[in-house]
């Protein structure tokens, strides 16, 4: 069956860095694209960053210059290095899968909380 699986969240002071993986299975890795989404207590989901299958990285303006989403397909996991975080990064970080409409998949989500 499909997983997504996050990890690397966690607890981290304001200017510090984390690195979070998404363990990909059950459908073709390489054929889809990526992304990194965010939920805050009390907002929307909203999206962070998202890789094509060509390996094409873009990242949203609140992030830009300090986020970074890689792929590696041999290992099927999608990345996302997080530097220079601010407590406005605290949230829900889900990891996206999707190739069309009929073909997208979630993972469960890793919490990251930047606090001093």
């Amino acid at each position: 069956q499909v997983q997504l699986v996050e990890s690397g969240g966690g607890l981290v002071q304001p200017g510090g860095s984390l690195r979070l993986s998404c363990a990909a299975s059950g459908f073709t890795f390489s054929a889809y694209a990526m992304s990194w989404y965010r939920q805050a207590p009390g907002k929307e989901r909203e999206l962070v960053a998202v890789i094509t299958s060509g390996f094409r990285g873009t990242t949203a303006d609140s992030v830009k210059g300090r986020f970074t989403i890689s792929r590696d397909n041999a290992k099927n996991t999608v990345y996302l290095q997080m530097n220079n975080l601010k407590p406005d990064d605290t949230a829900v970080y889900y990891c996206n899968a999707v190739r069309d409409t009929l073909n997208m998949y979630w993972g469960q989500g890793t919490q990251v909380t930047v606090s001093s």
